[in-house]
């Protein structure tokens, strides 16, 4: 597999603007916001991801630690989204969904600003990891296939 490029490999944080969002996101809640917002600051200032070769590390939390990571052979489907202040303030989400039988994405990578770049950086690791575990790419099995497809050709033209 290839290597991870340079920007999508260094961002280990969600976007600072992710944090005006939560206080609006609190704000909106009315009387519960002195709960909302110091749960939503804990969450903003604990989260993580990380970018491997293998797949996607999100972690998050205080009390109660969780952490998500899902491989990029496991994703079946990455949906962009943002709502009204989302975009006011330049951010997105990407839902990645796995094969897991559940109707709500197995992770989301909240406070984006490059979520184009890294939503076809997903689909280009997700349609690798598929394909490699598909064909698994040795040199003679390489080889064997590109033999195999140029004799298909010759049989082709001698017919033609």
């Amino acid at each position: 597999m290839t290597e991870i490029p340079a920007h999508i490999a260094a961002i280990k944080r969600p976007s600072k603007k992710l944090w005006p969002y939560y206080v609006c996101v609190a704000v909106m809640t009315g009387i519960g916001f002195p709960v909302t917002i110091v749960v939503l600051f804990f969450k903003y200032h604990t989260m993580r991801y990380r970018f491997d070769a293998e797949g996607i590390r999100m972690s998050w939390g205080i009390l109660f630690r969780q952490e998500t990571v899902v491989n990029y052979a496991r994703i079946q489907d990455i949906h962009l989204s943002s709502n009204f202040i989302e975009r006011w303030f330049g951010i997105a989400r990407i839902v990645v969904q796995t094969a897991s039988g559940s109707a709500m994405g197995n992770l989301t990578l909240e406070g984006l600003t490059n979520c184009e770049e890294m939503r076809d950086f997903l689909y280009s690791r997700m349609r690798g990891a598929k394909e490699a575990h598909a064909h698994p790419a040795t040199e003679d099995g390489l080889a064997g296939i590109l033999m195999e497809i140029a004799g298909e050709v010759r049989a082709i033209r001698a017919a033609l």
